[in-house]
């Protein structure tokens, strides 16, 4: 956030010249929610259908969800163990506050998405960040996850498709963590907001289809384009759906009505051929960019097999520009190249200096722009 703001403040400064602020450090879709969301948005509320709900969601919301579950992945999950939130955020914090005790420990992967450690803190738990590799994709693996379970362990947290890496844990490596959780007597909570951002068919799976009784998150920012909107939902046992829906009812009375009256239209016929045209165009941004950016000099050791992120190593490129780690370079390249991109520390600590995260939610034209200035700095 503090270099978005300061990217706010340089685009400012740059708008009207000739190189105007190309911002790809947010992990936002260009993409805004299609015409039937829109129109059902705009008949909600010319209807009046903005009062409260109920707290776990609309139930025709929460069907229409089941529905997209057994359509796309094969899975049958029954409604009433669907939760819609007041975001994937809220999804979250309110799973994590149902689950977790004063002082118990929650695995994750280093790098991860920063707020993943907050939620857990929140719960007064404690987050405990393992340092995932490049041969591991940047995931969490079972042997990893035993050798450091202790007394105070409670479960995992982990992410795939994951922030900021956009790489997935394998099937059968997601099916051993559960395994080895689940008889520990501990919990997988399962960030899967990018599930519908999948470019690989090895990887493009629910972790539900693993084990029912894994708790997954998801939301309706990233694959079907409504990041503003702050809606999401929880999937999960019925006596955890209890505790957070009367969590909930105490910290968000409900989700927003008209958010929620504009989500069912995500799932007309029309909606879901228009996300993945979008789809398709995420997964040809990433296939132009991520050569692009191993030709000058910043690296990507795993290619992203979902969402719209590229995590870059810049050791090299911090060499060239002399500056000493991601955090300088994140500013040196917004100075010289009126280009924004996040620095890794936001996500970790385990070497996460040597790296920087490119989104390619923007436009194939944004990406090409951004790499001829980029290149003219590197090379």
């Amino acid at each position: 956030m503090e270099v978005a703001k300061a990217a706010a403040k340089l685009a400012r400064e740059v708008a009207g010249t000739d190189r105007p602020m190309i911002f790809l450090n947010i992990g936002e879709p260009d993409f805004t929610a299609p015409p039937l969301v829109q129109e059902a948005a705009a008949r909600a509320v010319r209807d009046g259908l903005t009062q409260y709900t109920q707290a776990t969601g609309l139930e025709p919301l929460r069907e229409r969800i089941s529905q997209w579950y057994r359509d796309r992945f094969g899975v049958d999950i029954p409604p009433r163990r669907i939760v819609v939130t007041a975001g994937a955020s809220a999804a979250l914090q309110l799973a994590c506050l149902s689950l977790i005790e004063r002082g118990e420990q929650i695995l994750m992967p280093d790098p991860s998405y920063p707020c993943n450690c907050h939620f857990v803190t929140v719960a007064q738990g404690e987050p405990i960040r393992l340092p995932a590799t490049a041969a591991e994709r940047y995931q969490l693996t079972a042997a990893k996850i035993e050798e450091h379970w202790g007394p105070k362990s409670r479960g995992v947290l982990l992410a795939s498709p994951s922030n900021p890496t956009g790489t997935s844990i394998h099937p059968d490596e997601l099916r051993r963590i559960h395994n080895f959780v689940g008889n520990k007597g501990g919990i997988t909570l399962l960030d899967e907001i990018y599930l519908g951002l999948s470019y690989d068919e090895t990887f493009g799976h629910t972790g539900l289809a693993i084990d029912d009784q894994v708790i997954s998150i998801n939301s309706f920012s990233k694959y079907f384009n409504m990041t503003g909107w702050r809606l999401g939902w929880v999937v999960a046992p019925e006596p955890v759906v209890n505790a957070i829906e009367k969590l909930g009812q105490n910290l968000y009375i409900c989700p927003s009505a008209v958010a929620q009256h504009a989500a069912l239209a995500c799932f007309e016929p029309e909606s879901l051929a228009e996300y993945e045209r979008r789809r398709a165009e995420f997964k040809a941004r990433r296939d132009w960019f991520i050569p692009q950016l191993e030709s000058i000099g910043l690296p990507v050791p795993v290619v992203p097999d979902g969402a719209f992120y590229a995590w870059a190593d810049c050791t090299e490129a911090c060499r060239r520009l002399g500056v000493n780690d991601s955090w300088e370079f994140t500013f040196e390249v917004m100075k010289r190249a009126h280009v924004a991109v996040t620095p890794g520390r936001d996500f970790g600590v385990a070497e996460t200096q040597n790296f920087i995260r490119f989104s390619t939610a923007s436009s194939m034209a944004h990406l090409q722009e951004a790499i001829a200035r980029l290149r003219a700095v590197l090379c």
